[in-house]
C-alpha cells in the first residue's frame, strides 16, 4: 500500500535537497516522479525545485486552484508514476491535502510531501497542520540553532537581522529574512 508522507523542518534544514536525491533514486531506478514545488516561490526559476548546494531540477508548479487528482489522472493516461514529490507543501489547502492522501489510498502512488511545519509567528500553515494530521507516517528533518539546539521555529528578520513580530503568514525569503532557531530562543527574540 502506497503513503502519504510528510518530511518537515524550519527554513534551511535540507528539505529540497532530500527530495531531490529521492527523485534522483526513482529515477536511476528507470521509474517515473511527478515533481510539484508552489507557483509563488519563484526564487529560483519558475518551476524549479533547488536545494541551497546547488542541486536543482524542474517541476510542475501548483497554487491553491491546482486539484492533483484531476492532474496525476491526467499524467497516468501518458505514463507510469511511481511516486509524486511535493515541495514547498505547507502553501497547500485543505482539500489539495485530502487529493494526495486519495493519490496513496486509490491509485496506490506514494506521495512525499516536504515544508515546513509552522510560520514566522509560531502557528501552523494550513498544508503542514492536514498533514500532520492525515500522513502515514510524519518525519522530521533536523536543523540547528545558533546556540546548538534542534532548531523547531523560524524568526523572520528584517534588514538589520530583528525580529519581525506581525506581517502576512506568506512572504518568500531565504536565510536573510529567516532564522532557524529552537523554542527558547524563538521565544525570547519575540517577546523583547
Amino acid at each position: 500500500m502506497a503513503q502519504l508522507y510528510f518530511y518537515y523542518s524550519t527554513m534551511n534544514a535540507g528539505k529540497s535537497t532530500t527530495l531531490l536525491q529521492s527523485a534522483y533514486n526513482y529515477r536511476e531506478r528507470g521509474m517515473e516522479v511527478s515533481l510539484y514545488t508552489a507557483a509563488i516561490d519563484d526564487r529560483f526559476g519558475v518551476g524549479k525545485i533547488s536545494s541551497r548546494i546547488g542541486l536543482d531540477t524542474d517541476a510542475n508548479l501548483f497554487d491553491s486552484n491546482t486539484d492533483f487528482w484531476l492532474e496525476i489522472n491526467e499524467q497516468l493516461r501518458k505514463k507510469t508514476i511511481s511516486c509524486i514529490l511535493m515541495d514547498e507543501v505547507q502553501f497547500l489547502n485543505k482539500a489539495q491535502v485530502r487529493q494526495l492522501a486519495k493519490i496513496a489510498d486509490e491509485l496506490n502512488i506514494p506521495v512525499l510531501c516536504y515544508g515546513l511545519r509552522s510560520d514566522f509567528l509560531g502557528n501552523p500553515f494550513e498544508g503542514s497542520m492536514y498533514l500532520l494530521t492525515w500522513a502515514d507516517k510524519l518525519s522530521e528533518i533536523k536543523t540547528v540553532c545558533h546556540c546548538g539546539r534542534k532548531a523547531t521555529m523560524v524568526l523572520r528578520v528584517d534588514g538589520e537581522g530583528r525580529p519581525v513580530k506581525e506581517g502576512e503568514q506568506i512572504e518568500i525569503g531565504d536565510s536573510s529574512r529567516y532564522v532557524s532557531v529552537c523554542r527558547k530562543h524563538y521565544y525570547s527574540e519575540i517577546t523583547e
